[in-house]
């Protein structure tokens, strides 16, 4: 395998695909439909939006955008929801968070439809992910286990070791390889010599959000490397939750910041979607 696993690349290969299955669908009356919710002005979110956006357009999936006033109230947005519940041309409803502070975030992602829940972030969701029956799963961590299938990596009976434990990405993630029969430890802020849980582990996923924070020399040689984080030092510069070069030595495998685990994201929402379309063009 190669030692840089290439995220551009597997996203791209996925996109063709995807537009392909939208084709398809669309040429049988059924064309994927997703809506975008956006509160207030917050700039990262407004180029995450914009992004998902074009994705859409690209792989010729219908996106309904409504960018909503920061004033905007909770029962406003949860009006809006109730609509887009009910729009048959609407198979995935994505709210972009942060929401403003006025608003309860839990109930808004939990007033969205299961059925349309392709964040894969809505309590039914993750029931049923954690059973290993999973309906949608949440983007970014699914995106890992499709760059570990696409990377040749058999999960069966490896030493996982997932460094943080976010709802979005942690926690998800280990129940992912779990499921495809792995040992799998979730390492936090609370845990005693995290260098040594990283040290025995053939697959490490880093998802803490602090620079570098995962020395290189950790990594026993040979393992993979998965590396979430993307933080910014300095003005410019991004770099993961690994120390790159000193982890590249060592590893059979490893992602890049940025150019990983970054463009999958973004796919496996759209991907979502169309699986969602599918299942109403079946009539499921």
């Amino acid at each position: 395998m190669d030692k840089i696993i290439d995220g551009k690349a597997i996203a791209e290969r996925m996109r063709e695909t995807i537009a392909a299955d939208t084709a398809v669908l669309s040429a049988k009356g059924t064309t994927p439909g997703l809506a975008v919710v956006l509160v207030g002005e917050d700039p990262a979110s407004r180029v995450y939006v914009s992004m998902k956006e074009k994705a859409c357009e690209k792989a010729g999936i219908f996106s309904a955008e409504h960018k909503l006033a920061e004033q905007t109230t909770e029962a406003e947005l949860l009006t809006l929801i109730d609509a887009l519940n009910k729009d048959a041309r609407i198979d995935g409803i994505l709210v972009q968070l942060p929401l403003p502070g006025h608003i309860d975030e839990s109930k808004v992602l939990e007033a969205i439809s299961p059925a349309k829940d392709v964040d894969g972030f809505h309590p039914y969701n993750v029931g049923r992910l954690v059973t290993g029956n999973p309906l949608f799963q949440p983007c970014t961590p699914y995106g890992v286990m499709k760059m570990l299938e696409q990377t040749g990596v058999d999960l069966k009976g490896k030493e996982v070791v997932v460094v943080g434990r976010s709802n979005i990405v942690g926690k998800p993630v280990a129940l992912m390889c779990l499921a495809e029969h792995a040992t799998v430890t979730i390492c936090h802020s609370r845990t005693k010599d995290l260098a040594e849980q990283v040290r025995r582990a053939d697959v490490v996923i880093a998802a803490v959000g602090r620079p570098e924070m995962i020395k290189g020399d950790w990594i026993k040689p040979g393992a993979v490397v998965i590396d979430v984080g993307v933080n910014r030092v300095g003005e410019k510069k991004l770099v993961g939750d690994v120390e790159f070069e000193a982890a590249r030595e060592r590893a059979s495998a490893i992602t890049p910041v940025p150019g990983g685990v970054g463009p999958m994201t973004i796919t496996m929402l759209l991907y979502n979607t169309v699986e969602s379309a599918k299942r109403r063009a079946a009539g499921k």
